[in-house]
C-alpha cells in the first residue's frame, strides 16, 4: 500500500478539486461562508491555512497579519482568540478557528497548510479533539513545521514540503526508471502528494512523465492555483490527480466534462 492510499483523505476517486480557501467569489476567503459555498458547489475538499493566536488557538487565515483581509495592521499571533473574534471581514464574517471549521463540515476533507511553528500544537490539538485525523492532510512549505505536525498526528496524510518538491524535480533527470523511482521514494517518504505550481519561473514542473513517475510510487500530483478552464483541461489531460482552485465550481465542471468527453 502506497502513502496515497494510507489515509481516508485519499478515499474519494480522482481527480480531486481542492477549494482554495473555500469558494471566495462572493465571500471572504477562509471563512465559514466561503467553505459553505464550496461545499454547496460540490467540493469534497477545502484547502485552508492556519496561524495561532497568542493564547494558542489554531485560527483559519492565510497571512501572518490582518492588513490584507481586515485592514488591521496587527499580527494574528499578537491577538488572543477573543480579540480575533471581534474582527469582522466582509459579509459580517469572522475568522473561524480550525476546530469550528472541522466541526461545521464533518463530511469535508481539509488540506491544512500550517504556516508557522507556533501553530503546530494548536493545529494538532484541534484535529485530535474532532477526531478528524482521517479527513485532513497537513502540510507546510517549512519541512521542520510539517514534520512536527506529523509527529503530533501520527499517520495523518501529508504532502511534500519545499525540499521534497525540489528533490523530486532533481530526481526526474535520473535516466533509469528503477533508479529514478527509488530516489523519488526516498525524497518523498511518507508523502501522499506533491502540491506544486504548473511552472516555477522558467521550469515546467508538471509534465506527463513526472505525473506518471510519481503515480508509479503511489504519490499524487496536485497543481495550484488553477482558475482558467483551459489550463484545467490541459492539466487533467496530463493525468494530474488534483486541482487547487479559487474557482472550485469551475474546476468541478471541468472534471465532469473531461470524464464525459476525455481529451
Amino acid at each position: 500500500m502506497g502513502p496515497a492510499t494510507a489515509s481516508g483523505w485519499f478515499g474519494p476517486s480522482v481527480p480531486r478539486v481542492l477549494a482554495h480557501r473555500g469558494l471566495a467569489v462572493d465571500a471572504p476567503e477562509n471563512t465559514m461562508l466561503a467553505f459553505a459555498r464550496a461545499v454547496a458547489a460540490g467540493a469534497s475538499y477545502v484547502e485552508t491555512d492556519v496561524h495561532a493566536t497568542s493564547d494558542d488557538v489554531a485560527v483559519v487565515t492565510h497571512d501572518p497579519d490582518l492588513s490584507r483581509v481586515a485592514g488591521r495592521d496587527v499580527r494574528v499571533r499578537d491577538l488572543d482568540l477573543a480579540a480575533v473574534k471581534e474582527i469582522r471581514l466582509g459579509d459580517d464574517q469572522e475568522i473561524p478557528t480550525l476546530e469550528e471549521a472541522l466541526d461545521a463540515f464533518p463530511e469535508t476533507r481539509f488540506n491544512i497548510d500550517v504556516k508557522v511553528a507556533e501553530a503546530v500544537e494548536p493545529t494538532a490539538r484541534a484535529v485530535r479533539r474532532l477526531g478528524a485525523q482521517r479527513r485532513v492532510l497537513v502540510t507546510s512549505f517549512d519541512q521542520r513545521v510539517r514534520r512536527r505536525v506529523l509527529a503530533a498526528l501520527p499517520g495523518v496524510a501529508t504532502s511534500a514540503s519545499s525540499p521534497g518538491v525540489v528533490g523530486a524535480l532533481l530526481a526526474s533527470v535520473v535516466p533509469l526508471a528503477p533508479l529514478r523511482h527509488a530516489v523519488l521514494r526516498r525524497v518523498l517518504r511518507g508523502c501522499g502528494a506533491v502540491q506544486v505550481p504548473e511552472t516555477w519561473g522558467a521550469v515546467r514542473v508538471v509534465t506527463r512523465e513526472r505525473v506518471a513517475d510519481l503515480a508509479s510510487i503511489g504519490v499524487e500530483t496536485h497543481v495550484w492555483t488553477v482558475n482558467d478552464p483551459v489550463a484545467m483541461r490541459r492539466l487533467l489531460s496530463l493525468g494530474v490527480h488534483g486541482i487547487v482552485s479559487d474557482r472550485a465550481d469551475v474546476a468541478l465542471a471541468e472534471v465532469e466534462r473531461t470524464a464525459a468527453d476525455p481529451l
